[in-house]
């Protein structure tokens, strides 16, 4: 229900070579489609009709054709250079991944009152006075009404500070959760991750699994293997961190570390070294800018980083 936004403004603070870019994303996802097996002739008809909207359109794809082919997912004889097998392979589906990312978030924004797009993290202001802070590629559906306020999350991850409203319940729901506020400041991430809300501030009943229970400030909702749900203490300042444009590890495993700077940029980061995974990182990194993340890790922690594509960040142990 759009009725219940006043306004919202966008702080990601990203650069132009850094914000998404959604011409040439559709047409990743274009080009995934169309090299499908399963591509049908209205697949084809909805693609000219894409192209033919604007002249950019033609040239993202044709670039993007190009990428594909180099990559080695279609046969290219004008390509000689082919990349290795198993690398061509890789890069392909990582390419493909991304592309089918992108469309089911298109899905997601289509039925959305508020989101953010990769890399942007966005502020909200509810016309009951709630303020709402989206994390990266976010999107939430309203629907307030004069006995109730709910948010549902589609994708992503939101912070939230009630107003308070003792008639209306302020009520998220996400991925089998609920999360129904008692006054206070809390996130909810509905992306499969273990502990899915963080309070800051006030109290949370959280239900989920069959269970209910209730999270105060400076605690967590964890939701444990066989999904039993229970509340664990957290450094709530820290998980909630990208608020105020920081990412903050603390000893966390380097392949943890490079999901979560994934969720800031187009395409992929792919671990080539299990072992290397297993390593310990501890430090603050910018949202905004994970190539400088990626950098610092791959000085502070001597493995290498290579950029295969726009879309496809390799890292591994040096050879």
């Amino acid at each position: 229900m759009r009725e219940a936004l006043v306004g919202a403004s966008d702080t990601s603070g990203a650069s132009g070579e850094d914000c998404e870019d959604p011409v040439y994303e559709a047409s990743a996802g274009w080009v995934a489609r169309l090299s499908s097996p399963d591509a049908t002739s209205s697949d084809r008809q909805a693609f000219e009709v894409w192209r033919s909207a604007d002249p950019s359109h033609g040239a993202a794809y044709a670039e993007m054709d190009a990428l594909w082919r180099k990559l080695g997912h279609v046969p290219d004889p004008r390509q000689r250079r082919r990349l290795p097998k198993g690398l061509a392979g890789l890069a392909a589906l990582a390419l493909s991944g991304a592309a089918l990312a992108y469309q089911f978030g298109l899905v997601d924004r289509a039925r959305a009152d508020l989101w953010s797009g990769v890399g942007e993290i966005t502020h909200a202001t509810l016309a009951d006075g709630s303020r709402i802070d989206l994390n990266t590629d976010t999107a939430l559906a309203l629907r307030f009404t004069e006995s109730g306020r709910e948010v549902e999350i589609l994708r992503g991850e939101a912070f939230f500070e009630v107003a308070p409203d003792p008639r209306r319940p302020f009520v998220v729901y996400g991925n089998g959760l609920r999360a129904r506020a008692l006054g206070t400041r809390f996130s909810v991430r509905v992306d499969g991750v273990e502990r899915p809300v963080d309070v800051a501030e006030g109290r949370v009943e959280v239900t989920a699994s069959g269970r209910q229970v209730q999270v105060s400030a400076g605690e967590a909702a964890q939701l444990a293997t066989g999904s039993s749900l229970s509340v664990v203490k957290a450094d709530v300042g820290r998980t909630t961190a990208w608020r105020e444009g920081r990412i903050v590890f603390a000893g966390e495993r380097l392949s943890a570390v490079l999901a979560e700077l994934g969720r800031y940029r187009r395409g992929r980061i792919v671990l080539l070294d299990p072992a290397a995974g297993e390593r310990r990182v501890t430090g603050a990194f910018d949202p905004h800018n994970t190539d400088d993340a990626l950098n610092a890790i791959a000085a502070t922690m001597g493995v290498r980083v290579t950029r295969l594509t726009p879309f496809l960040t390799l890292v591994g142990s040096p050879p």
